[in-house]
C-alpha cells in the first residue's frame, strides 16, 4: 500500500485518488457490483490494473452493468463475477466456500453492497432486512474468508453518515418489539458496519490486516433516487455527490491512506473523521460506533445470530 501523495476531499473522484497508484498484481473483492458505486469501484480498480472479483445477487444485472469494465481495464486489470445474496446466509456461505476453494488471496475486501430504507421485511434466515443484509451477510462472508486477506490487506466496510441517527439495538435487532421505521433500521445497520470494522481491525491488526469503515457521501444512485421520489424533501437535505465521487473514499481507505491511520477508524471525504456527538453536527462519527465494549457485544450477538441460522 502506498502512503498519501496528495490531499483529497469531498469532490475528489476515485480515479483522481488512484491516479498515481499501480494496482497490477492486486486482487480485490468488491460486493454490490450491479449498480452505482460498486460498479464504479470495480471500474476504477480494474482501470489501475487490479484483478477485481465482483460479487452480486443478480449476475445478469451485474454483467450488463459492468460490460464496460474490462474494456477500460489497464494491463493486468480484469473483472470476474461471483454470485452473492447477502440476504441469504446459505448464499453467503456458498460464495465464501467457493472463494476458499479457489484459494487465491485478496489484497482488499470492499464491502460495498447494501439496502436502504426498505419497508419491514425479513431475510431468508428471518432477520430484519437491513441488519441481516448490510451487517450480518458481510459479517459471515468476511469472517469466513478472512484467511485469504494477507499481510498488508484491508477490509473496507461501506457505512453511512446515517449511523449518526441510531445506535444498534442488541436486545431487539429484528424489530420484534420495537415499532419499525425504515430509516432507523438502515441507520442501525450502518452503525453495525462501523463496529464490525473496528473489531475486525483489533482481531487481525497483529498480522498487518486492517479494518476500516467509510461514508461514501450522499450519492445519487438508483437507491437514493427512489428515496427522493418517496421523500422529496430529501433532495435538499444533502450535498449530493456523483457516483465517481462516491467511490473515492473507499479506494482511498483501501489503497492510499496509511494503514495505521485508517485502522479501526471511520473515514469520510477521503480523511479520518473526528468523533462528534453533537446531534446538530453534519460530519464526524458517533462515539458509540467506536466504543470497545459495544464492539465486542455486537460481535458476540452477531455470532449467536449467525450460528442460529446454520453456523
Amino acid at each position: 500500500m502506498k502512503t498519501m501523495q496528495a490531499t483529497f476531499g469531498a469532490t475528489s473522484t476515485a480515479n483522481e485518488v488512484l491516479q498515481e497508484i499501480d494496482l497490477r498484481g492486486r486482487r480485490v473483492l468488491v460486493t454490490g457490483v450491479s449498480a452505482g458505486v460498486g460498479v464504479e469501484t470495480a471500474r476504477v480498480l480494474a482501470g489501475h490494473g487490479a484483478h477485481v472479483v465482483g460479487a452480486a445477487r443478480d449476475l445478469d444485472k451485474a454483467r450488463a452493468a459492468t460490460a464496460h469494465v474490462e474494456a477500460g481495464a489497464a494491463p493486468g486489470g480484469r473483472l470476474e463475477l461471483i454470485e452473492l445474496d447477502l440476504a441469504s446466509l446459505e448464499s453467503v456461505r456458498t460464495c465464501a466456500d467457493t472463494l476458499l476453494a479457489i484459494g487465491k488471496p485478496f489484497d482488499a475486501v470492499i464491502a460495498n453492497a447494501g439496502v436502504m430504507a426498505l419497508p419491514l421485511g425479513r431475510t431468508r434466515d428471518g432477520f430484519e432486512t437491513h441488519f441481516g443484509t448490510n451487517h450480518l451477510g458481510h459479517f459471515v462472508l468476511v469472517n469466513r474468508i478472512a484467511e485469504l486477506v494477507g499481510p498488508g490487506g484491508r477490509l473496507v466496510m461501506v457505512s453511512s453518515a446515517g449511523h449518526r441517527g441510531a445506535d444498534v439495538d442488541l436486545i431487539d435487532p429484528n424489530f420484534e418489539q420495537t415499532p419499525y421505521d425504515p430509516l432507523t433500521a438502515y441507520r442501525r445497520s450502518k452503525t453495525a458496519t462501523i463496529l464490525f470494522a473496528v473489531e475486525f481491525d483489533r482481531r487481525h491488526g497483529a498480522r498487518d490486516v486492517r479494518g476500516t469503515a467509510v461514508h461514501p457521501g450522499a450519492v445519487l444512485t438508483e437507491t437514493t433516487r427512489k428515496l427522493i421520489q418517496a421523500q422529496p424533501s430529501a433532495a435538499s437535505a444533502f450535498h449530493w455527490k456523483t457516483v465517481p465521487q462516491g467511490a473515492a473514499t473507499s479506494v482511498w481507505a483501501g489503497f492510499v491512506a496509511p494503514a495505521d491511520e485508517v485502522g479501526a477508524s471511520y473515514c469520510e471525504d477521503c480523511h479520518i473523521a473526528d468523533v462528534v456527538d453533537d446531534p446538530a453536527a453534519t460530519s464526524g462519527v458517533r462515539a458509540y460506533a467506536l466504543d470497545a465494549e459495544h464492539v465486542k457485544a455486537l460481535w458476540l450477538k452477531s455470532e449467536q445470530m449467525a450460528e442460529g441460522a446454520g453456523g
